[in-house]
């Protein structure tokens, strides 16, 4: 029995392999239980010297080693819910199921066999010491295609065999819930099949077809863990899960030469940094109202907007780049900011900062000014950088479709600055077109700051 006295948050803990890269295994299953409000333990049972493309070596753990830390925590800090992962030999296999029957802590099973580069993690004369030991103690398994074949003994090509697989698992083999991961099926949508309670449930996402999916099974078993540690029950843990992997793949990381890891931070990282950028705007904001005399001197007849994106790799579209709705406008000696900051409030604006992070992605934010020769002559006292573009190079194919025009521009100017996002970006405009300057920099609140510095001398002279 536990001897914890005292509990501030719900305790997880995963029994798996250590994955040197950092995709997977362990590590890929305590950023889970981190970012899913869960405090994360572990017991490791192999060591593996891997990559995005290898698994080069793998060192198996005693038995009796995985065991002690099982124990040691689970005295201690208590065990809400457990997961395991790589347990690659029968022998560890056996020690875990002893543990389930000592602690009696929930268990969800991810019956890894092979890793994403296709080494095998669990050796084949170990298969069925998992379905006959560890299957009867699951409250949950997840196997993928592959692995439910082999423990359910069917061959799996539709949803329907999946439907069919999982209930084998549990009312055949006993465990309490499985599900039967879409992953490796085909269609336009991946579904996860779910049987439980006598009830078959389908959780269906998108398929995301990208290369950052190490780690997926792992990350996917250890949010259902971490919602069964909070409480919540089988069906809305998958549920969860199910929402959770699918951003932690789409936003995964593209690094190494292999499968890049999946990014289970996404999950707060994306609200965090939503409300980040929204805070910088307001600052940014404030720093033209304080200054309003100055910037009232720059609107052009457009309008400005001042925008600031999501940092990468979560700024894809203007929708992940936030604006102000309506503009800011010019009344008498000062500006008109009509609305909070939003996110998809800017469209051309928002085009052009997506733009110049494809060059460097730290330059984030943006905003938009008039033209003139005392625009220029005051950035050039200011000695700032600055590139243009004229539209009367833009290519004709370019110019066919819509929205293309910013992005090309701002390209185009990049690359005549030799590739360096420059502070400024002049627009020269076109017949209907006002021309423009575009002020870059890393934040809303250093945009601002230019815009003033500029502003106070045009207004000088």
């Amino acid at each position: 029995m536990s001897t914890s006295k005292r509990k501030v948050l719900p305790t997880a803990l995963t029994i798996a392999g250590s994955d040197s890269g950092g995709g997977a295994g362990i590590q890929a299953d305590l950023k889970t239980f981190a970012v899913m409000g869960v405090h994360g333990m572990s017991a490791i049972t192999s060591i593996t010297a891997q990559n995005t493309r290898e698994v080069r070596a793998i060192y198996d753990l005693p038995p009796e080693m995985v065991y002690a830390q099982i124990e040691v925590v689970f005295e201690d800090l208590g065990v809400d819910a457990a997961k395991t992962g790589m347990l690659s030999n029968s022998d560890i296999i056996r020690v875990v199921a002893k543990a389930v029957d000592r602690f009696g802590f929930p268990l969800v099973v991810d019956p890894v066999m092979i890793a994403k580069s296709g080494a095998p993690l669990l050796r084949e004369d170990a298969v069925e010491t998992l379905i006959r030991e560890l299957v009867p103690r699951a409250t949950v398994i997840t196997p993928n295609r592959m692995e439910a074949e082999k423990i359910a003994g069917l061959r799996i090509a539709s949803v329907r065999d999946a439907r069919e697989a999982a209930r084998v698992i549990v009312e055949e083999l006993g465990a309490k819930a499985a599900v039967v991961k879409g992953g490796h099926l085909e269609g336009e949508l991946s579904v996860d099949v779910l049987y439980y309670n006598g009830e078959y449930h389908e959780f269906k996402a998108r398929r995301i077809n990208r290369m950052t999916d190490h780690g997926t099974g792992c990350a996917f078993s250890a949010a259902i863990a971490a919602g069964l540690a909070k409480g919540r029950g089988v069906v809305e843990a998958v549920r969860v899960a199910k929402e959770f992997i699918t951003m932690a793949v789409d936003y995964g990381l593209e690094i190494g030469g292999g499968h890049g890891p999946v990014n289970p931070v996404a999950w707060t990282a994306i609200p965090a940094e939503r409300y980040n950028v929204l805070l910088e705007l307001e600052k940014a904001l404030d720093i033209l109202r304080e200054n309003a005399r100055y910037a009232a001197e720059l609107v052009p007849e457009v309008l400005v907007n001042i925008v600031m994106a999501l940092p990468k790799p979560y700024a894809r579209t203007p929708l992940d780049v936030a604006g102000v709705p309506g503009r800011i406008g010019r009344f008498k000696d000062g500006i008109i900011i009509k609305a909070k900051p939003e996110f998809g409030a800017s469209s051309h604006m928002a085009r052009a900062v997506l733009a110049a992070m494809e060059f460097n992605p730290e330059v984030r934010a943006a905003a938009n000014i008039r033209y003139g020769a005392d625009i220029e002559e005051a950035v050039e006292k200011l000695g700032l950088t600055w590139s243009y573009y004229d539209r009367r190079e833009e290519p004709e194919e370019v110019r066919r479709i819509e929205g293309a025009t910013i992005p090309w521009g701002v390209r185009t100017a990049i690359e005549r600055a030799g590739g360096r996002v420059p502070d400024i970006i002049y627009d020269y405009g076109a017949h209907g077109k006002e021309p423009i300057t575009k002020i870059f920099g890393k934040t809303a609140t250093e945009v601002a700051e230019k815009m003033i510095k500029i502003g106070k001398i045009v207004t000088k002279t």
